[in-house]
């Protein structure tokens, strides 16, 4: 079987989440879904810093389902600083078969998601603030910018368009 990674990236609040939760539902049984949050925060109670235990198992659960899984969506935060060597080398496992999408969202737009979202509850428009990286590109080929005028459905049609080429 000939996988295909999809890395979804951006702020807290962007709708990342959302989107990957979505795509793995149209897509179906065999889509493994890999959460940073599920992992770093459920998994091993880490902190979001360089060098945590979650960029390893993040990397490690999703070189496991190359070859078992036909999608393989590692979504989160994940900030190039922090994850940007592991998931070029990811990119490179795939044998670049990776689609790659950053929400490239203004902080009004992503604190008006956030704040229609179940996560509204968990924290605040001062923790959003807190935790603000704009532009955190990846800067690897084909990197796909998620903008403030596309909706769920658009992302998802995109994202969608773009593995059936």
């Amino acid at each position: 079987m000939e996988s295909k990674l999809i890395i979804i990236r951006g702020n807290s609040g962007s709708g990342k989440t959302t989107t990957s939760k979505n795509l793995q539902n149209y897509l179906g049984h065999g889509t493994l879904l890999i959460s940073q949050d599920v992992v770093r925060r459920e998994m091993l109670k880490v902190h979001d810093r360089e060098g945590n235990l979650s960029i390893d198992l993040i990397r490690q659960i999703a070189e496991y389902g190359k070859g078992k899984c036909e999608f393989v969506i590692v979504e989160g935060i994940l900030y190039k600083s922090h994850y940007g060597e592991m998931l070029g080398d990811l990119i490179q496992f795939y044998n670049r078969k990776t689609f790659s999408y950053y929400f490239d969202l203004s902080f009004e737009e992503t604190a008006t998601r956030h704040n229609a979202s179940s996560k509204k509850m968990e924290f605040g428009i001062d923790a959003l603030q807190a935790w603000w990286k704009p532009n955190d590109y990846l800067g690897v080929d084909g990197e796909t910018l998620l903008t403030n005028d596309m909706s769920q459905d658009n992302v998802l049609e995109l994202i969608l368009n773009q593995l059936q080429r």
